[in-house]
């Protein structure tokens, strides 16, 4: 009886054992996944907003939680009115004297990264002049005292451009008649029309322009100055939601990267095709409507962390005011904040 019992307890034992043994180990804690955010981005159908269609298709702003809404514009200053008042989270466009008269004003609106800018050995922008006057020896920027130069409208991109082309040979804008045309196609027209002398047009612009015969290449902006074209920005409502807005600049800065490793890296002096580089315009097609061989012909600088050419933007500042298109006294620290994409930079090492 004894050793029944004692076999008994044995089996017993063995098999509390057992069951202990079985037991699943504690399980690790999940990793983190940052809650699911939509955000609404405002922007153009440009080949400068490229970083922000290789976040999106790439999956990039997907992997830091954010789930992102386009809105497209036809025009720059709306982009900026819209940010500004909250009505999206992002915009992207073109920094314009309108733009700096609403932050001088009260607005509060905040450059926070590159968007595309004017950089040496980079074709993005350059001024024109007809094949007429080319023949008659107009072919540097001194030659054109006198001549009627297109740009989109007063205050713009192009306006800046060409007074700071014509400063750096000795001209001001009193020495040309500018002619507001506002779309770029107007201004294509009225160059091969001889409406006007000369023009600052943009990629694939450029290239048609030289192929089509009509106009000649004097310059090439970013060999004469460097120049922050455009800028990423983000609304008062986005700036205070700190987290959120350094998910979406780490994914804005892994987009720029994979942009610029596959179109703008340099060999032998000429950004080349990198890895990749089918794949990115491509999508920039896609989301820009406009044929995949215009693309590969005017792929923008962007710098590829992100990082803005901050200096530049004073001297805009500067020298918006002193031609009358600024109205206010402005800081340019008001205007821009690098601290999202140096703390973007931080986490991503």
């Amino acid at each position: 009886m004894r050793k029944l019992v004692w076999f008994i307890t044995g089996i017993w034992i063995l098999a509390v054992l057992a069951a202990g043994c079985s037991r699943p180990a504690p399980s690790q804690p999940a990793p983190q996944i940052p809650p699911v955010k939509k955000l609404t981005v405002g922007m153009l159908k440009l080949t400068s907003s490229a970083p922000l269609f290789i976040g999106i298709e790439k999956g990039f702003f997907r992997e830091q939680g954010l789930e992102i809404d386009v809105k497209w514009f036809e025009a720059a200053h709306p982009i900026a009115v819209a940010t500004a008042s909250n009505q999206v989270d992002v915009g992207g466009t073109g920094i314009t004297a309108s733009l700096l008269n609403m932050v001088a004003g009260g607005q509060n609106l905040s450059i926070v990264a590159d968007k595309g800018r004017e950089e040496k050995g980079y074709s993005s922008s350059a001024l024109l002049v007809t094949t007429d006057l080319w023949n008659q020896g107009v072919r540097s920027i001194d030659k054109l005292k006198g001549k009627k130069i297109g740009i989109t409208q007063t205050g713009s991109t192009f306006h800046y451009m060409i007074g700071r082309l014509l400063e750096s040979k000795g001209l001001t804008l009193a020495d040309v008649e500018l002619v507001p045309l506002g779309k770029l196609g107007t201004l294509m027209a009225a160059l091969q029309s001889k409406q006007i002398d000369a023009v600052i047009v943009n990629e694939p612009n450029i290239t048609k322009v030289l192929k089509d015969g009509y106009g000649k290449l004097v310059a090439q902006v970013g060999d004469v100055i460097e120049y922050q074209t455009s800028g990423l920005f983000f609304s008062p409502g986005l700036m205070q939601d700190k987290e959120t807005a350094i998910r979406f600049m780490k994914a804005y800065i892994k987009a720029n990267r994979y942009y610029y490793d596959a179109a703008l890296v340099k060999k032998d002096g000429k950004p080349a095709p990198g890895v990749n580089f089918e794949e990115v315009v491509t999508i920039i097609a896609a989301y820009t409507g406009a044929p995949v061989e215009d693309v590969k012909l005017g792929l923008p600088y962007i710098d590829r962390d992100g990082r803005l050419l901050s200096e530049d933007i004073g001297r805009q500042i500067e020298w918006y005011t002193k031609n009358k298109m600024v109205e206010k006294p402005l800081d340019p620290k008001s205007v821009y904040d690098t601290s999202l994409v140096d703390a973007a930079l931080q986490q991503l090492k």
